[in-house]
């Protein structure tokens, strides 16, 4: 099944977001690595285009409201220590004599 919006064909979720309320999703979530000037002027105009879509879209606001919170996965850690080797243990069935 094809999702066609405004005569655009959606490939992802996002897509279709991103078409069917008319914003760019990665103005209000960001990208991966901003810089923290960068972070407050894209949240600027993030607010500025939040408060003129309450007034004009109340449901794309709802939607650019819930992708302005923090994601718990991004910048998280996996929580996952790295491996370590063991000094004087080959792991390959050494024999003591």
């Amino acid at each position: 099944m094809r999702c066609i919006v405004a005569g655009h064909e959606a490939v992802t979720a996002v897509e279709f977001a991103e078409l069917a309320f008319g914003i760019d999703p990665e103005l209000f979530t960001g990208p991966v690595s901003e810089s923290v000037q960068e972070r407050r002027a894209r949240l600027d105009v993030a607010r500025e285009v939040l408060a003129e879509l309450r007034e004009v879209d109340p449901q794309a606001a709802a939607y650019a409201e819930l992708l302005l919170r923090p994601s718990p996965l991004k910048g998280a850690r996996t929580g996952r220590r790295p491996r370590r080797a063991v000094r004087g243990c080959s792991g390959y069935g050494a024999v003591a004599a």
